[in-house]
């Protein structure tokens, strides 16, 4: 597998011979949407890899610290459909995974028993105690050389940029 430094330079080779066909081409932009796609899909990778030898792939670790982390330990599968970005097949297939595994349960809502939560369970919050720390290690290399001032302005910088995408669903929307 080539490194993603190899990767970059190859995309910012390619963009620059585009921009040389393509007059106009917003290439600084260009070069920033595609270096964050390729490092969102090695950061995925590397998450998926971590979280192998705990039989879970990403969106039900993402489903778990949801629950995990919800005032009452609970949402809806359309909550949870939404804060993952799942469809509700997937979000199905998601909850049976951690249902059969004791780590989540179904029920009826209390407010309306038409409608079903999902929540953590006692074993689950027992799961996640003791597998969150072992993904420390390896979430605090990723930011190796990265000061606190880098961390927050980064996460600025994307904060910015959602809301940007945002608008443009708005606009779609409209």
């Amino acid at each position: 597998m080539a490194s993603l430094g190899n990767c970059i330079c190859m995309m910012d080779e390619g963009v620059d011979r585009l921009g040389e066909a393509l007059p106009g081409l917003p290439a600084d932009k260009a070069k920033l949407s595609r270096l964050m796609l390729m490092v969102g899909s090695r950061m995925q990778e590397e998450l998926e890899h971590t979280l192998k030898p705990y039989r879970l792939n990403h969106s039900e670790f993402l489903t778990l610290m949801i629950l995990y982390s919800s005032p009452d330990g609970s949402s809806t599968p359309g909550e949870l459909c939404d804060y993952t970005s799942q469809g509700a097949t997937n979000m199905t297939r998601i909850g049976n995974a951690l249902v059969g595994r004791g780590l989540v349960v179904r029920a009826a809502s209390e407010q309306d028993r038409r409608r079903v939560r999902m929540g953590i369970t006692p074993s689950g919050r027992r799961f996640v105690q003791k597998m969150l720390p072992t993904l420390f290690p390896r979430l605090s290399a990723m930011f190796d050389g990265f000061g606190e001032n880098d961390r927050r302005q980064l996460g600025r910088l994307l904060r910015k940029l959602a809301d940007n995408l945002d608008r443009l669903d708005e606009e779609i929307d409209r």
